[in-house]
């Protein structure tokens, strides 16, 4: 499956949208701040990527039960929310292409 944050895919031609897909996912693992701010920064970006490797995973199911070959115009978000979990939401549309 093709993913792009542009709208259009360079080389296929969009035949269909088939609906806007999102995947979200949170991190339930608090992460402490400790004495180490450098230590409590590497888990903070650890459990982002982590996160956002989830969440794109749950964007693909997402647009693959719609039949898509491709989700154009994708944004990704990253919060880190008051009790330290980190979210990430990635949000996009599915869409048919042709070569």
């Amino acid at each position: 499956m093709i993913l792009t944050t542009t709208n259009s895919i360079e080389g296929h031609k969009i035949t269909k949208y088939l609906g806007i897909v999102t995947g979200v996912v949170i991190n339930k693992e608090t992460i402490a701040m400790g004495f180490s701010m450098s230590k409590y920064y590497a888990k903070i970006q650890t459990s982002i990527e982590v996160v956002k490797e989830e969440a794109f995973q749950v964007l693909q199911n997402n647009a693959a039960k719609l039949n898509a070959d491709a989700v154009v115009g994708i944004k990704v978000e990253i919060e880190l929310t008051g009790s330290n979990y980190a979210m990430v939401s990635v949000t996009g549309t599915a869409v048919k292409i042709t070569i």
